[in-house]
């Protein structure tokens, strides 16, 4: 903690600074959505696929997407919300479910197959700062402009974004007004980004966002 205070204590949140690169090359894609889930903590959303597995019962056991409403579709008991649960939450609907009219003491198990919902923090200095699902892909720009643009008090010249890239946390610098200039590319955001927008009211929350951080990641890769 000593030392996340004598580094968090020499960066600056207006201005260009060096002490997080702006767009350095190694800032690329981040790691599978998969490869980043705890799935025993992963919330299920929307475009999500799971493998349900009821024992000895093949013929309701499969693959199923979440469809856009949070549900899947499953054979002999339909549509169940799966948006916002966990596999294990999930699995104990199923089974209730399923025991009520189906099987006697059903033995369901679920988990991931493939993750494709999407969901992006923004905060900061951000008119509605807050956790948006996105369907596609999506720029900063778009990302920015989806929480209602940036608020009177940013620093549009300083906007950080934070990704995990080969099991590391990274994070990357980028000016709002020289992209929307055209004189720099709008960089591509991904799922589980962080986004933050700098700004003389900010502090706080720019503060906290990289306190929840590794600090060495602050400056660099480790």
């Amino acid at each position: 903690m000593a030392i996340a205070a004598v580094a968090l204590g020499g960066c600056s949140y207006s201005g260009k600074r060096a002490d997080i690169a702006y767009a350095p090359s190694t800032f690329t894609a981040p790691d599978s959505q998969f490869a980043m889930v705890d799935e025993d903590a992963y919330r299920i959303g929307p475009q999500d696929i799971v493998k349900v597995t009821v024992f000895e019962v093949p013929e309701v056991s499969g693959d199923f997407e979440v469809n856009a409403l949070g549900k899947i579709d499953m054979p002999l008991v339909g549509g169940v919300t799966a948006q916002n649960l966990t596999t294990t939450e999930l699995a104990a609907a199923l089974e209730k479910s399923l025991g009520a009219k189906y099987f006697q003491n059903p033995d369901v198990t679920v988990a991931l197959k493939e993750v494709r919902s999407q969901r992006v923090t923004v905060d900061g200095s951000i008119n509605a700062p807050g956790i948006y699902p996105v369907a596609g892909n999506l720029t900063l720009l778009q990302a920015v402009a989806m929480a209602k643009g940036v608020s009177e008090d940013a620093n549009p010249e300083r906007v950080v974004v934070f990704r995990t890239i080969d099991g590391r946390r990274a994070a990357a610098a980028f000016d709002l007004t020289a992209i929307r200039e055209g004189l720099s590319p709008d960089p591509e955001i991904y799922g589980n980004d962080i986004v933050v927008v700098a700004g003389s009211r900010s502090k706080a929350a720019f503060r906290d966002v990289l306190q929840s951080l590794p600090v060495l990641s602050i400056f660099r890769f480790f």
